[in-house]
Protein backbone atom coordinates (compact mmCIF):
# COMPACT_ATOMS: atom_id res chain seq x y z
CA UNK A 1 0.00 0.00 0.00
CA UNK A 2 1.54 3.44 -0.87
CA UNK A 3 0.16 7.11 0.03
CA UNK A 4 -0.51 7.37 -4.26
CA UNK A 5 -3.56 4.41 -3.18
CA UNK A 6 -6.91 4.80 -2.77
CA UNK A 7 -6.41 1.81 -0.19
CA UNK A 8 -4.19 4.18 2.17
CA UNK A 9 -6.97 7.07 2.61
CA UNK A 10 -8.89 6.93 6.03
CA UNK A 11 -11.01 9.75 5.62
CA UNK A 12 -12.64 11.95 2.85
CA UNK A 13 -14.26 15.35 2.96
CA UNK A 14 -17.17 15.05 0.32
CA UNK A 15 -18.58 17.54 -1.78
CA UNK A 16 -22.36 17.83 -2.57
CA UNK A 17 -23.55 19.51 -5.47
CA UNK A 18 -22.26 17.89 -8.61
CA UNK A 19 -20.96 15.14 -6.73
CA UNK A 20 -23.85 13.26 -4.89
CA UNK A 21 -26.38 15.28 -6.87
CA UNK A 22 -27.52 17.77 -9.69
CA UNK A 23 -30.10 20.63 -8.66
CA UNK A 24 -32.72 18.51 -7.83
CA UNK A 25 -32.09 15.76 -9.13
CA UNK A 26 -29.85 12.64 -7.36
CA UNK A 27 -26.90 10.93 -8.84
CA UNK A 28 -26.90 7.14 -9.24
CA UNK A 29 -25.20 5.31 -6.93
CA UNK A 30 -25.80 7.67 -3.35
CA UNK A 31 -26.45 4.78 -0.89
CA UNK A 32 -23.85 2.59 -2.35
CA UNK A 33 -21.41 5.02 -1.76
CA UNK A 34 -21.90 5.50 1.22
CA UNK A 35 -22.34 1.88 2.27
CA UNK A 36 -19.06 1.30 0.80
CA UNK A 37 -17.51 4.26 3.02
CA UNK A 38 -18.82 2.84 5.92
CA UNK A 39 -18.28 -1.21 5.26
CA UNK A 40 -14.24 -0.24 4.91
CA UNK A 41 -14.37 2.55 7.98
CA UNK A 42 -13.86 5.09 6.01
CA UNK A 43 -14.37 8.30 7.93
CA UNK A 44 -16.22 11.23 6.19
CA UNK A 45 -17.35 14.78 6.34
CA UNK A 46 -20.10 15.83 3.84
CA UNK A 47 -18.44 19.41 3.32
CA UNK A 48 -20.62 21.58 1.18
CA UNK A 49 -20.41 24.97 -0.46
CA UNK A 50 -23.70 25.72 -0.58
CA UNK A 51 -25.03 28.01 2.31
CA UNK A 52 -28.67 27.48 1.16
CA UNK A 53 -29.79 24.35 3.58
CA UNK A 54 -29.09 23.51 6.73
CA UNK A 55 -27.53 20.25 8.30
CA UNK A 56 -30.86 18.86 9.44
CA UNK A 57 -31.94 19.34 5.85
CA UNK A 58 -29.35 17.80 4.12
CA UNK A 59 -29.75 14.88 6.74
CA UNK A 60 -33.31 14.70 5.49
CA UNK A 61 -32.55 14.73 1.69
CA UNK A 62 -29.68 11.93 2.16
CA UNK A 63 -31.99 9.64 4.04
CA UNK A 64 -34.51 10.06 1.11
CA UNK A 65 -31.79 8.50 -1.20
CA UNK A 66 -31.47 5.49 0.91
CA UNK A 67 -28.25 6.81 3.18
CA UNK A 68 -28.00 7.30 6.32
CA UNK A 69 -25.63 10.31 7.89
CA UNK A 70 -25.72 12.41 10.94
CA UNK A 71 -25.60 16.12 11.59
CA UNK A 72 -22.10 16.26 12.99
CA UNK A 73 -21.19 14.59 9.62
CA UNK A 74 -22.12 17.38 7.53
CA UNK A 75 -20.47 21.37 7.39
CA UNK A 76 -22.00 23.88 5.40
CA UNK A 77 -20.46 26.86 4.10
CA UNK A 78 -22.87 28.78 6.00
CA UNK A 79 -21.79 27.06 9.44
CA UNK A 80 -18.84 27.62 8.70
CA UNK A 81 -19.02 31.17 8.22
CA UNK A 82 -21.54 31.76 11.70
CA UNK A 83 -18.15 29.49 13.64
CA UNK A 84 -15.64 32.10 11.86
CA UNK A 85 -17.98 35.41 12.63
CA UNK A 86 -17.84 34.50 16.30
CA UNK A 87 -14.19 34.81 16.46
CA UNK A 88 -14.59 38.74 14.89
CA UNK A 89 -17.56 39.68 16.45
CA UNK A 90 -19.31 39.28 20.13
CA UNK A 91 -22.82 38.10 20.70
CA UNK A 92 -25.75 39.62 19.73
CA UNK A 93 -23.88 41.44 16.94
CA UNK A 94 -26.26 43.00 14.25
CA UNK A 95 -25.60 41.07 10.57
CA UNK A 96 -27.37 41.90 7.27
CA UNK A 97 -27.87 38.44 5.18
CA UNK A 98 -28.19 37.57 2.15
CA UNK A 99 -29.13 34.20 1.51
CA UNK A 100 -31.63 31.41 2.17
CA UNK A 101 -32.29 29.26 6.03
CA UNK A 102 -29.26 27.61 5.93
CA UNK A 103 -27.02 31.32 6.31
CA UNK A 104 -29.98 32.73 8.82
CA UNK A 105 -30.42 29.41 11.03
CA UNK A 106 -26.70 29.24 11.73
CA UNK A 107 -25.90 33.15 12.36
CA UNK A 108 -29.10 33.55 14.51
CA UNK A 109 -27.87 29.74 16.34
CA UNK A 110 -24.86 31.06 17.18
CA UNK A 111 -26.42 34.61 18.84
CA UNK A 112 -26.04 36.83 16.16
CA UNK A 113 -28.91 39.20 15.64
CA UNK A 114 -30.34 39.13 11.67
CA UNK A 115 -30.81 43.24 11.18
CA UNK A 116 -31.59 45.50 8.36
CA UNK A 117 -30.81 48.89 10.17
CA UNK A 118 -28.12 51.12 9.50
CA UNK A 119 -24.98 50.08 11.68
CA UNK A 120 -25.02 46.35 11.21
CA UNK A 121 -21.44 45.11 11.77
CA UNK A 122 -20.92 42.54 9.10
CA UNK A 123 -22.69 41.60 5.89
CA UNK A 124 -22.85 38.05 4.68
CA UNK A 125 -23.81 36.54 1.74
CA UNK A 126 -24.63 33.23 0.67
CA UNK A 127 -26.76 32.43 -2.42
CA UNK A 128 -30.34 33.28 -2.50
CA UNK A 129 -32.78 32.18 -5.09
CA UNK A 130 -35.02 35.21 -4.92
CA UNK A 131 -31.97 37.97 -4.33
CA UNK A 132 -33.16 41.36 -4.95
CA UNK A 133 -32.21 44.88 -6.12
CA UNK A 134 -32.95 46.08 -2.62
CA UNK A 135 -30.83 43.58 -1.03
CA UNK A 136 -27.71 44.57 -2.84
CA UNK A 137 -28.23 47.92 -2.74
CA UNK A 138 -28.96 47.53 1.24
CA UNK A 139 -25.68 45.33 1.16
CA UNK A 140 -23.89 48.16 -0.41
CA UNK A 141 -24.80 51.09 1.38
CA UNK A 142 -23.78 48.63 4.92
CA UNK A 143 -20.25 47.94 3.66
CA UNK A 144 -19.46 51.05 2.03
CA UNK A 145 -20.74 52.52 5.90
CA UNK A 146 -17.74 49.71 7.77
CA UNK A 147 -19.60 46.64 7.87
CA UNK A 148 -17.33 43.53 7.29
CA UNK A 149 -17.98 41.88 3.85
CA UNK A 150 -17.98 38.04 4.37
CA UNK A 151 -18.84 35.36 1.54
CA UNK A 152 -20.04 32.03 2.63
CA UNK A 153 -18.32 30.71 -0.88
CA UNK A 154 -17.47 31.94 -3.87
CA UNK A 155 -18.81 29.87 -6.64
CA UNK A 156 -19.30 31.58 -9.29
CA UNK A 157 -21.99 28.90 -11.15
CA UNK A 158 -23.90 26.15 -9.81
CA UNK A 159 -24.97 22.87 -11.58
CA UNK A 160 -28.81 22.77 -12.25
CA UNK A 161 -30.59 20.17 -14.13
CA UNK A 162 -31.19 22.57 -17.16
CA UNK A 163 -28.09 23.61 -17.12
CA UNK A 164 -24.98 25.98 -15.63
CA UNK A 165 -26.14 28.72 -13.50
CA UNK A 166 -25.37 31.98 -11.47
CA UNK A 167 -23.95 30.88 -8.11
CA UNK A 168 -22.98 32.85 -5.23
CA UNK A 169 -19.74 33.85 -6.34
CA UNK A 170 -22.29 36.14 -9.15
CA UNK A 171 -23.79 37.65 -5.77
CA UNK A 172 -20.17 38.83 -4.09
CA UNK A 173 -18.89 39.99 -7.46
CA UNK A 174 -21.63 42.54 -7.95
CA UNK A 175 -21.58 43.66 -4.73
CA UNK A 176 -17.87 44.03 -4.61
CA UNK A 177 -18.02 45.80 -8.01
CA UNK A 178 -20.32 48.22 -6.35
CA UNK A 179 -18.19 48.61 -2.85
CA UNK A 180 -14.57 48.41 -4.27
CA UNK A 181 -14.40 45.83 -1.08
CA UNK A 182 -13.29 42.42 -1.29
CA UNK A 183 -14.97 39.51 0.53
CA UNK A 184 -13.78 37.25 3.01
CA UNK A 185 -14.29 33.98 1.42
CA UNK A 186 -14.91 30.92 4.25
CA UNK A 187 -15.84 28.30 1.74
CA UNK A 188 -13.76 26.18 -0.61
CA UNK A 189 -11.12 26.83 -1.58
CA UNK A 190 -9.86 29.08 1.34
CA UNK A 191 -8.95 27.07 4.35
CA UNK A 192 -11.51 27.70 6.57
CA UNK A 193 -14.64 24.87 5.66
CA UNK A 194 -11.91 22.55 5.22
CA UNK A 195 -10.00 22.91 8.36
CA UNK A 196 -13.22 22.61 10.57
CA UNK A 197 -13.34 19.73 8.52
CA UNK A 198 -9.91 17.80 8.91
CA UNK A 199 -10.40 18.45 12.71
CA UNK A 200 -14.23 16.83 12.35
CA UNK A 201 -12.20 13.85 10.31
CA UNK A 202 -9.08 13.32 12.73
CA UNK A 203 -7.27 11.56 10.17
CA UNK A 204 -3.98 12.23 8.99
CA UNK A 205 -3.19 14.76 6.57
CA UNK A 206 -1.60 12.13 4.55
CA UNK A 207 -4.44 9.82 4.40
CA UNK A 208 -7.54 12.18 3.92
CA UNK A 209 -8.72 13.34 0.51
CA UNK A 210 -11.10 15.96 -0.69
CA UNK A 211 -13.77 14.39 -3.48
CA UNK A 212 -15.24 16.95 -5.78
CA UNK A 213 -16.26 18.32 -9.11
CA UNK A 214 -14.86 21.71 -8.97
CA UNK A 215 -11.30 22.42 -9.81
CA UNK A 216 -11.41 25.91 -8.67
CA UNK A 217 -12.69 24.93 -5.07
CA UNK A 218 -12.82 21.61 -4.32
CA UNK A 219 -9.35 20.44 -5.89
CA UNK A 220 -7.69 23.71 -5.17
CA UNK A 221 -9.69 23.77 -1.61
CA UNK A 222 -8.08 20.27 -1.19
CA UNK A 223 -4.09 21.07 -2.50
CA UNK A 224 -4.25 24.35 -0.28
CA UNK A 225 -5.46 22.08 2.52
CA UNK A 226 -1.94 19.83 2.08
CA UNK A 227 -4.30 16.53 1.07
CA UNK A 228 -5.01 14.36 -1.52
CA UNK A 229 -7.79 15.06 -4.00
CA UNK A 230 -10.26 13.16 -6.04
CA UNK A 231 -11.97 14.59 -8.96
CA UNK A 232 -15.70 13.48 -10.67
CA UNK A 233 -16.68 14.51 -13.65
CA UNK A 234 -20.28 14.70 -12.91
CA UNK A 235 -20.58 18.16 -12.07
CA UNK A 236 -19.12 21.07 -13.59
CA UNK A 237 -15.56 20.50 -14.76
CA UNK A 238 -15.51 19.29 -18.33
CA UNK A 239 -12.28 17.19 -20.11
CA UNK A 240 -11.17 20.79 -21.70
CA UNK A 241 -11.04 22.74 -18.26
CA UNK A 242 -9.18 20.03 -16.93
CA UNK A 243 -6.56 19.45 -19.29
CA UNK A 244 -6.19 23.64 -19.47
CA UNK A 245 -5.81 23.33 -15.34
CA UNK A 246 -2.69 24.61 -13.74
CA UNK A 247 -3.19 22.18 -11.21
CA UNK A 248 -4.35 18.80 -10.98
CA UNK A 249 -6.05 16.43 -9.00
CA UNK A 250 -4.10 13.32 -7.59
CA UNK A 251 -7.17 10.83 -9.30
CA UNK A 252 -10.20 11.52 -11.63
CA UNK A 253 -13.07 9.31 -12.05
CA UNK A 254 -16.68 9.66 -13.95
CA UNK A 255 -18.64 9.92 -10.97
CA UNK A 256 -19.13 7.98 -7.53
CA UNK A 257 -19.99 4.68 -8.68
CA UNK A 258 -16.89 5.11 -11.15
CA UNK A 259 -14.55 6.09 -7.87
CA UNK A 260 -16.12 3.15 -5.36
CA UNK A 261 -15.58 0.43 -8.54
CA UNK A 262 -12.24 1.31 -8.56
CA UNK A 263 -11.55 1.81 -4.74
CA UNK A 264 -12.86 -1.71 -4.24
CA UNK A 265 -10.35 -3.19 -6.25
CA UNK A 266 -7.28 -2.04 -4.47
Amino acid sequence: MTLNSLAAIQGLIVDMDGVLWRGSEPLPGIAEFFAFLQARGIRFVLATNNASRTEAQYVERLASYGATIALDEIVTSSTATADYLTSLLPAGSRVYAIGMQGVRDALTQRGFALSEADGAAAVVVGIDWHVTYDQLKRATLLIRSGAIFVGTNPDATYPAPEGIIPGNGALLAAIQTATGVKPIIVGKPEPILYRQSIRRLNTPLEATAALGDRLETDILGGIRAGIKTILVMSGVTTPELLAASDYQPDWVFEDIIDLVNHWGVE
